[in-house]
């Protein structure tokens, strides 16, 4: 009865809490950097000299970098059918990455429900699947996913027509809807009058008084803002808008704790950067490099917010063992000093892993692990 009011990817980002959502993720993402990795012998070793990490963090090759190619993936990803990169090689060498707007992709899907297969189209030319990087949203074929848009229709409505409600009221300057009363026949011309004087009155920009004569009325046909709750509604709203992110509201007004950022990192960011390492170890291999080579976001960046919480944290690796000095100084970008030495316990027995030799600091002795027979100990 009251038509039907669709929200749009325009209107989604007017609304205060979704684009501040959405945000908030990219942001993330853009900060991290990708690593690729090479699994050998159960050890993570770090690729660094690979054309695609620097693709993928700095030069995509495209009119856009690297910080906005992401920005882009993930609005894509909230507001539309999926984020959608082409993957330009010459043969197994790939050259560069182009984001594709979700607006120009179609999908022509098989009907198979168990093997499926899908072209992605754009601007009426097909493409495999493998040419893409596609990061979707709840997807069902791994062909395109489902924006919140779709999901959760009926509460951006209502955040985006509380929006409208507010800036028609802003206009007409806080004055409300209503019609007039008059107890006799009014003439065309008094009606033209009252019409122009009423106009002047919903106008904001300056000061109007209309005179109502004898025998007129003003009847009210609507609620001022106060007593439509209008701001306590925006607040249940935006609280609610929040949900569909997983975000705490918090972060977002600018309130949250230490605590709430990262629950924020866990609940709303995580799970768009497991989507999209998974996406890049599908489409951004070679099918070879698949056995062994893998995509994974830095996150231990995240941490460098708070030097406190930074420095417990090396220090518990340290103490742990399964970090030396020089990879902590190496994390911070400060100039190795040379230390291989690994404490075994209270600070008097190291061992050196390129030698396989123990130090007992107390007794001056040494103990090559190698050499060592019948437990047999040689004086330094």
């Amino acid at each position: 009865m009251l038509g039907n009011s669709e929200c749009s990817k325009a209107d989604a980002l007017n609304i205060p809490s979704v684009k501040g959502c959405i945000k908030f993720i990219a942001d993330i993402v853009t900060m991290l950097p990708i690593k690729l990795y090479k699994n050998e012998d159960g050890k993570a070793v770090e690729i660094k000299n690979d054309i695609r990490v620097k693709i993928l963090n700095n030069e995509t090759g495209d009119t856009l970098n690297a910080e906005q190619f992401w920005r882009a993936i993930i609005a894509d990803y909230f507001l539309g059918k999926g984020g959608y990169a082409y993957i330009n090689k010459q043969g197994n060498k790939y050259m560069s990455l182009h984001y594709v707007d979700e607006t120009y992709i179609s999908v022509n899907k098989n009907t198979d429900p168990i093997f499926k297969n899908y072209n992605i189209c754009v601007n009426g030319k097909l493409y495999e699947p493998h040419e893409f990087i596609k990061i979707l949203r709840n997807t069902k074929d791994g062909a395109k996913g489902h924006s919140i848009i779709e999901e959760s229709p009926l509460i951006l409505s209502v955040a985006i027509n509380t929006l409208k409600f507010e800036d028609n009221l802003v206009k007409k300057g806080g004055n409300k809807k209503g019609f007039l009363k008059s107890t006799k026949k009014l003439t065309q011309e008094v009606i033209d009058m009252l019409k122009v004087a009423w106009q002047r009155l919903y106008c904001n920009n300056s000061e109007n008084v209309v005179v109502l004569n004898d025998g007129l009325e003003f009847q009210e046909s609507s609620n001022t803002s106060v007593e439509m709750q209008l701001n306590e509604n925006k607040e249940t709203n935006s609280t609610e808008l929040y949900k569909l992110f997983t975000m705490p509201a918090s972060v977002i007004n600018g309130t949250g704790t230490n605590a709430d950022y990262t629950k924020a990192f866990k609940m709303a960011a995580l799970p768009v950067i497991k989507t999209i390492e998974c996406a890049l170890n599908r489409d951004y291999l070679l099918e070879k490099e698949k056995e062994s080579f893998y995509y994974a976001f830095d996150t231990k960046e995240m941490l460098k917010g708070d030097i406190k919480e930074r420095y417990d944290a090396y220090k518990t690796a340290l103490e742990s063992n399964f970090m030396q000095i020089d990879e902590v100084r190496f994390m911070e970008n400060l100039p190795a000093l040379g230390l291989n030495w690994i404490k075994l316990g209270l600070d008097s027995v190291l061992y050196d892993p390129t030698t396989n030799e123990i130090y007992t600091a107390n007794t001056n002795m040494k103990t090559n692990l190698k050499k060592v027979k019948g437990g047999e100990e040689v004086e330094n």
